[in-house]
This record gives C-alpha cells, sequence and structure tokens, in this order.
C-alpha cells in the first residue's frame, strides 16, 4: 500500500468531508487506488493498445464508435503509463519512431496537425455513474503538455482540469498555477464550445506536489474543492446566464439551459499537446523543466494517486 493513502480496512471519505455529513458511499466500480500491479481493465480501457506491433483504436464496449487518437500532433499510445509505488503514472514520450498514424484531423478547434514525434497516455472509464462527489489526488506534468481528468456522456464533456504544468512560452507562465475547468454541449448549435468555464489562479505550481481535486456535482449545479477546502462553484441557473451572455454569436433557444451536465458519464485520464500553447520541438525541449538526471529518457509523467468517486443512496 503506498504512502498517503487509506488501509483497505478504513473508510475512505471525501477529504473535503471527513465527517462524512453527506452521507457518501464510495462507488468501488469506478473508483480506483491503482495499488495493484496491472491495469484493472475491467474498469478502464487503455486507449491504443499494441496488436502486431501497431497500436489499435477500438473501444471494448463500444465497437462501431470511432476512437479518438489524441490531440495532434500526439498521439495515444497503450504503452505510455506504468504502476508505480501505488500510482498510475501517464507517460507523454517523445517518440519519433513510433508508428504514428497518417490520418489528418480537422479538429473542433484549431488547426489540422499530422500525429508526430510525440506519444501520450489515454485511460477511458468502462463504467458510467450519474451525480455525485469526483476526487483525484494527482501531481500535473511539469512540461508543455495538458495533464487532463475529465468526463464523457451522451453529447456531454466536463472537463474537471485541464492543467498545463510546465509551459515554455514566458507570456503564458501563469499557466503554470492555472485550473481551467469547463462544461461543454456537443449538441447543435453548440456542438462543443463550454456553456460553462473557468480559468482561476490556484496559488501554486500544479506540477510541484500531489493535490486533492474534488467535485460535487448534482442537479443543481457544481462546487469545486482544492485540498478539501471550497475553490468555487456555479449553479444550474448561473451556468445558463453564464452561456447566454458569453456566447453571444451562437444562436441559441430562448429556454436554452445552459446547465447540460445531467447525464451519465464515464472518466477519462489522458494528456495531450495544446498547440496554442506550445508544441515541443525536441526531446530537450518537452524535458525542459525535468530534474537534471532525467533529460535524456524522453519522458515526462502524470501523476495520480487515487480516483475515488461518492454518490448518495438513492
Amino acid at each position: 500500500m503506498s504512502k498517503n493513502k487509506n488501509s483497505s480496512n478504513a473508510k475512505v471519505l471525501p477529504f473535503s468531508d471527513p465527517a462524512n455529513e453527506g452521507k457518501w458511499i464510495l462507488n468501488t466500480e469506478v473508483s480506483d487506488e491503482f495499488d495493484e500491479k496491472t491495469i484493472d481493465e475491467n474498469k478502464w480501457y487503455i486507449v491504443g493498445k499494441f496488436e502486431n506491433g501497431k497500436p489499435f483504436y477500438k473501444h471494448p464496449d463500444k465497437p462501431n464508435k470511432k476512437v479518438w487518437k489524441g490531440r495532434a500532433p500526439s498521439q495515444f499510445s497503450g504503452r505510455n503509463y506504468r504502476l508505480e509505488d501505488g500510482k498510475l503514472i501517464l507517460e507523454t514520450r517523445w517518440e519519433p519512431d513510433f508508428p504514428f498514424s497518417d490520418e489528418i484531423v480537422k479538429p473542433v478547434f484549431g488547426e489540422s496537425l499530422p500525429y508526430e514525434n510525440i506519444t501520450t497516455a489515454c485511460l477511458i472509464g468502462r463504467k458510467e455513474f450519474k451525480y455525485g462527489y469526483i476526487e483525484i489526488k494527482s501531481k500535473a506534468a511539469d512540461a508543455p503538455v495538458s495533464s487532463a481528468f475529465w468526463a464523457m456522456g451522451e453529447m456531454l464533456e466536463i472537463d474537471f482540469y485541464e492543467l498545463y504544468g510546465g509551459t515554455l512560452n514566458p507570456k503564458k507562465e501563469h499557466l503554470d498555477r492555472e485550473l481551467w475547468w469547463s462544461i461543454r454541449d456537443w449538441n447543435k448549435p453548440m456542438t462543443g464550445k463550454p456553456t460553462y468555464t473557468e480559468k482561476k489562479d490556484v496559488g501554486f505550481r500544479v506540477a510541484d506536489d500531489f493535490h486533492i481535486w474534488g467535485v460535487e456535482w448534482d442537479e443543481k449545479g457544481v462546487k469545486y474543492y482544492i485540498d478539501g477546502k471550497l475553490f468555487s462553484s456555479v449553479t444550474a441557473e448561473e451556468a445558463t446566464k453564464w452561456v447566454k451572455e458569453n456566447q453571444k454569436e451562437v444562436k441559441l433557444p430562448e429556454d436554452y439551459n445552459g446547465y447540460v451536465a445531467t447525464k451519465p458519464i464515464s472518466l477519462w485520464l489522458d494528456q495531450e499537446i495544446f498547440p496554442w500553447h506550445d508544441i515541443p520541438k525536441t526531446k530537450e525541449e518537452l524535458e525542459h523543466h525535468s530534474p537534471k538526471e532525467k533529460q535524456q529518457d524522453g519522458v515526462v509523467d502524470f501523476e495520480i494517486e487515487y480516483v475515488r468517486v461518492w454518490q448518495k443512496k438513492q
């Protein structure tokens, strides 16, 4: 058992509610302590596992649905993770010899780019849930790459965080301390634009140490906690007000409800290159912030100690 974790016999409770005033019940189907020697593939789909020397992209539960290969120029590789000291570690690698896809996808946001040089990791939860308290203890990669914890549902995306721990752009050093979280509607006419989003300084570099990020989510809205303290919140009514004030270029119905986070979701853990911030051009750029003894391995780590989800008795 890794350091700082609860023993298997202890009752695991939200860090922000140690007295369990919310009467939370741990959902073990979607929670993971990452203490085993191998990933539980009944719980997680590893994107880009290798078969006959090449990565393949087929979801075991949705074989007819196209699987996203990652945000170019980075591509998801099923080899880019390890379990170590009771943690899940997702790896971004400088890997020019990887068998990259020739596909060039026009993204919803940004320009079309080829897959090249950089591989990342992606794990998708295979079980869905609706509402609850979601908590992750993690440390973002200290590199120009997004370390992300998010979720997808039916035409719904909730980005719990997209942390950019180590930008190379001197004009964007504030990203090292910024929480970016969003609710997105993939129905028309929004087609992926946020119905609510926040970018806030958290008061520390997100890649320097482990922190506990908690999200209380129900039909009334979202409360966001960092290290057990309430950091931000939005009600369903405030989300609708926000989208109407901030997405005026979209022709929304008069009765549009901006709080679309009302459907079951599955969790995602991944890394992505954000071309609008940085694209590392060399291995040295990718590892610029790494300790000297690790600057030659071509790997940067996004570390996750646990993912836990609690729900209330129905």
